[in-house]
């Protein structure tokens, strides 16, 4: 039996090696129907690129029959079939080895030392929210995603520029945004450094502007990382100044407590400091300007400096229209509430229900802007009523009895595999040119498509029981309601304890699917619902 945390990476990767050397053959399936007779396939065509005639030598398939080693999950089988090798994994030690932990795979581990560091400066959080546009109200919220991606792996996250404008404050707080408040900078340095370099030049500057400073030699220097080679001069304000003052001191001061965007007391040098500007499509070449001044005045700007362009936003069933971040809330909150009154009537006026809309309005927009909880309260009622014991020791399990093609898509495509997932979502590691490679749709899409695997099963199997149909017995609906509720109307659900057993193993599982989308949400700063 495998020890430690299973992982599909780690899978994949002793399955190559037992191939031998070469580029990887093996890849995990994803779709319902493979996964009924496979778990991972070496495609028939790779195995004719590495063996003769691709015949694959016996010691291998031993190999590969009995693999084993730190997170590689247990084999049950491998063997040839015409789509090429076959394996499958020993699925009921994988079921109790994955539910037995669910921390270990719903939650990301905290490494032992600090991690990184890094300043995320969102720019758009400068303006005025009656003005934000949506491709800056997409940056906010690709900054907050990934304040909270990056916290869950241990990097220690700047959140800059910290918010003044309380009407900004309090919309940001509306979107479930978290962000700094306050702070306090000095601009007199970086105003010295701007007037030695103007070198006594007696050249007219519109008001307001301190100096014009030539950007030309920095941009010929740094051209084939990415930055516009159209860049010439900048014109240097109290304003520019002052937002470099943020940057400056986000970097040299950190939080103390490890708290992620406020700033505490003098950290040790800026070499292993990264700064990611997470800007819209509009303001990058801004950005590169002031990127390029920042490393002109300032002799310990950090060298690592990368930018994330968010794209323009098209608001779905509002084509051609201008609209600003405020007005894209209110007509989201407009349309959940009218779709909740079809469903239910008119609720908008109910405060049981203010917070509700209030999260599914912003669950639509960061759905919405980042993708270019399912808990049933049965069995806990029914406990309540005497219907079912007491939830046993997960260790006593029998997840054998997990033997539906549904259970076994849950654990293997959203369960298993979710935290490698996470982890790809933004790669801090060196990578070439001006630009950050940021996956955050991957967790919006993997959420979407965890929920309809999710209520694909749910709806097609009873968790707490068997079903019996409406007029069979004569006592309907004595203890029927405390039954799988998304059965359709025609059922209800009556405990048996000869299948407590499936049952329990099912609810674990369940368990599991709840932690992975309660994880998912959080990394989205939304909270789980109870009802919709």
């Amino acid at each position: 039996m495998a020890t430690g945390r299973l992982g599909v990476g780690e899978t994949l990767e002793a399955l190559n090696a037992a191939v031998g050397p070469g580029s990887p053959v093996w890849f995990k399936e994803t779709h319902a129907r493979h996964l009924r007779v496979r778990d991972f396939l070496a495609p028939r065509s790779a195995l004719q690129a590495r063996f003769r005639d691709g015949q694959v030598p016996e010691c291998v398939l031993r190999a590969l029959s009995c693999l084993q080693g730190p997170g590689v999950a247990p084999v049950l089988r491998c063997a040839p079939t015409p789509a090429g090798l076959s394996l499958q994994l020993q699925r009921p030690a994988v079921f109790e080895h994955v539910l037995g932990a669910l921390a270990s795979y719903a939650t990301p581990a905290k490494p032992a030392s600090p991690g990184p560091r890094v300043v995320l400066h969102c720019p758009a959080l400068r303006c005025d929210p009656g003005t934000l546009r949506l491709s800056q109200l997409r940056a906010v919220l690709v900054a907050d995603h990934l304040v909270r991606v990056l916290c869950a792996h241990g990097v220690r996250v700047c959140s800059v520029p910290p918010v003044r404008d309380p009407h900004m404050s309090t919309f940001l707080q509306k979107l479930r945004v978290e962000w700094p408040t306050a702070s306090k900078s000095t601009t007199e340095a970086l105003r010295t450094r701007v007037l030695a370099n103007l070198n006594g030049s007696e050249e007219t500057l519109p008001p307001g502007v301190l100096g014009r400073l030539c950007l030309k030699e920095l941009v010929e220097q740094r051209q084939p990382a990415g930055y516009d080679p159209s860049i010439d001069h900048c014109l240097v304000t109290e304003d520019l100044l002052s937002v470099l003052s943020e940057l400056q001191e986000a970097v040299r001061h950190w939080p103390e407590d490890g708290h992620p965007g406020q700033v505490g007391g003098p950290d040790a040098g800026v070499d292993d400091c990264m700064v990611i500007h997470v800007v819209s499509c509009e303001e990058t070449f801004q950005q590169q300007k002031l990127d390029l001044l920042w490393q002109k005045l300032d002799d310990q700007a950090p060298h690592k400096q990368k930018h994330l362009v968010c794209g323009p936003v098209k608001v779905a069933g509002v084509p051609g229209t201008q609209m600003t971040a405020p007005e894209y809330y209110r007509l989201r909150h407009a349309q959940v509430c009218q779709a909740s009154a079809r469903k239910h009537g008119d609720l908008a006026q109910d405060p049981a229900w203010t917070e509700t809309f209030d999260i599914l309005s912003v669950a639509t927009i960061k759905f919405e802007m980042l993708s270019t909880a399912p808990q049933s309260q049965g069995y806990e009622h029914g406990m309540e009523q005497g219907l079912y014991p007491a939830f046993p020791l997960v260790s006593s399990l029998d997840f054998s009895l997990l033997h539906d093609e549904g259970e076994w898509l849950l654990l293997f495509n959203s369960v298993l595999p979710f935290l490698d997932l996470l982890s790809q979502t933004v790669s801090l590691a060196s990578t070439p040119g001006l630009h950050i490679p940021v996956r955050t749709e991957m967790v919006c899409k993997f959420l979407v498509q965890l929920s309809m695997d999710f209520s694909s099963y749910y709806n097609r199997v009873h968790i707490l029981g068997v079903s019996i149909q409406r007029g069979s017995v004569g006592n309907v609906g004595k203890g029927g309601g405390t039954g799988n509720e998304d059965a359709p109307g025609c059922f209800f659900q009556e405990p048996r304890p000869h299948l407590f057993g499936q049952m329990f193993a099912r609810l674990q599982l369940l368990r599991a699917v709840r932690e992975v989308f309660h994880t998912g949400l959080a990394m989205l700063g939304l909270p789980p619902l109870s009802h919709i």
